[in-house]
């Protein structure tokens, strides 16, 4: 997907994530984020995309602490939401192809990683402002789904803080069932879990169903579609791949 189609994504996806949180109303639960509320979804996705569009606008080269999360609620809450998320898509919209900033995952360049990141973000919290709202969730496109499970499985997992480890080496496949050439084959053990695109090796266990809920079920928010083999390697990333903000 091309950095436009993802900025175009963003500003779709945080647009549905208002609309529901809006219906759903600030103190509702959501049950995709045990103990969060809502509101909670809409301080911390608003931070992120302010902490986002600041290192696009502002050239910062390194890491830099996030905002804090503001002490409003209700119709102020969601204003501002709406405010740092257009803010965010105006900022990648405008930003010149060779801007310079930090990232944080492999990119062909920064504004290529900070759209695809924030797109992905924005979108799998607007599935949890939907079920908030207790309605049937938007769709995701397939193209856009297969490319999430690539980042999340091939870059954030890649990383030294990934907590998905297994004394033993184990291999783990994802394969999407409604997409060609979409699978998956991650190899895990006592570092960071490696993963690469294809299914040329053995697997102790598989993960297979359609790619948009292969996505959603990685990023905890849905149940694993079907799984095959040894199942306590599918328990073993559930229980230790969520990836938190801290």
């Amino acid at each position: 997907m091309e950095t436009a189609d993802f900025v175009r994504t963003l500003d779709r996806e945080g647009q549905l994530l208002a609309a529901a949180a809006e219906a759903a109303g600030s103190e509702a639960e959501v049950p995709t984020c045990p103990d969060w509320q809502v509101r909670d979804l809409l301080r911390h996705t608003g931070m992120v995309h302010r902490w986002a569009a600041a290192f696009v606008a502002e050239g910062h080269t390194s890491a830099r602490p996030d905002g804090g999360l503001p002490d409003l609620d209700g119709a102020e809450l969601l204003a501002w939401f709406r405010e740092g998320h257009r803010q965010l898509v105006d900022t990648l919209a405008g930003a010149p192809a060779d801007v310079r900033c930090w990232q944080f995952l492999p990119a062909p360049s920064p504004l290529a990683f900070w759209a695809r990141r924030q797109a992905h973000e924005t979108t799998v919290h607007r599935f949890d402002a939907e079920t908030a709202r207790g309605a049937t969730p938007s769709g995701i496109d397939p193209a856009f789904a297969a490319d999430g499970v690539d980042e999340l499985l091939c870059a954030f997992h890649a990383r030294r803080r990934s907590r998905v480890r297994s004394a033993e080496p184990r291999v783990l496949r994802v394969r999407a069932t409604d997409m060609s050439g979409a699978v998956w084959t991650v190899r895990l053990s006592q570092e960071p879990p490696v993963a690469a695109r294809g299914d040329a090796a053995p697997a102790d266990c598989e993960i297979s169903g359609p790619v948009a809920r292969l996505y959603l079920a990685l990023w905890n928010r849905l149940p694993f579609p079907h799984v095959t083999g040894d199942a306590a390697v599918a328990t073993l990333w559930r229980e230790n791949s969520a990836v938190t903000w801290s």
